[in-house]
Formats: C-alpha cells, sequence, structure tokens
C-alpha cells in the first residue's frame, strides 16, 4: 500500500461539497482516506479573472499504482461534472497527485512529485498541516 497526497480545488457551485465529495468518491475507489487538511479560500493562482477556491490536501493510503490513480482522479473529475480539463479556468474540481510514497515518475501524462507544488501556496499550505516532514525535507 502506497502513501499519497492529493491537492483538491474548487471555485464553482457550492465548493465546500465537491472537495468533500470529491474525498468520499476517493474512498469508494478503494482508497483510504487518512488525512484531510483544512480547506482554505484561496485566489486563483496565474489565471484569468474567475472566483475564488477553496483548497484543501488529502493524505491516503491506496494499493493502485499510480497510473491507475490518474485514471481513478479524472473519473471522480469527470463524475463531478468537469467536463474537460480547462488550462487554469473555473472548475467545480481539481485533483492532482502530489506524491505517491517515494516515487518520482514522469511519463506524458504524469509527474510525480507534481512539479509546480512549492510555488503554490494553496499546496503547500494545507500539505504542511497534515504533512510538515514533507515540507521540511522539500526545504533542504
Amino acid at each position: 500500500m502506497a502513501v499519497v497526497y492529493f491537492s483538491l480545488g474548487s471555485n464553482l457551485g457550492d465548493r465546500r461539497y465537491y472537495i468533500h465529495r470529491a474525498v468520499e468518491e476517493l474512498k469508494s475507489k478503494g482508497l483510504k482516506s487518512t488525512k484531510l487538511s483544512r480547506i482554505i479560500e484561496t485566489e486563483p493562482f496565474e489565471a484569468p479573472a474567475q472566483g475564488k477556491f477553496l483548497n484543501a490536501v488529502l493524505k491516503a493510503v491506496s494499493g493502485h499504482s499510480p497510473e491507475e490513480l490518474l485514471e481513478i482522479v479524472q473519473d471522480v473529475e469527470r463524475k463531478l461534472g468537469r467536463a474537460q480539463k480547462s488550462f487554469r479556468g473555473p472548475r467545480v474540481i481539481d485533483i492532482d497527485i502530489l506524491f505517491y510514497d517515494d516515487v518520482k515518475l514522469t511519463s506524458p501524462r504524469l509527474l510525480i512529485p507534481h512539479p509546480r507544488m512549492l510555488e503554490r501556496d494553496f499546496v503547500m499550505s494545507p500539505l504542511e498541516e497534515i504533512a510538515p516532514h514533507l515540507c521540511a525535507s522539500l526545504k533542504l
């Protein structure tokens, strides 16, 4: 079983509902949620004008491979109403895989650890809350 961290964000509709629903959907796909950060409100990051986001980080345990997790994440996003990924546009839910154990993966579809998380306070602040040891190791 792998320890996996996900970033969750929403800036359309009932944002809090979509974050909690995404967690429940991930659980229904076989992930065991072990910790959810507090949900914070943030401004859109390097994006066109749009509403504020609610963001959180989820720690979970999974027996799925990274590639299987990507399929699961995309399925959950579609199920919750995200028709297609719009580059930095508004969305009901956005789920990113931040870490998968100590795996480093570079493929055309997936980069682990997430390559831009260090630039994003909306990821790092909730991550620091639930995994300060990870954040400390990233700052070395």
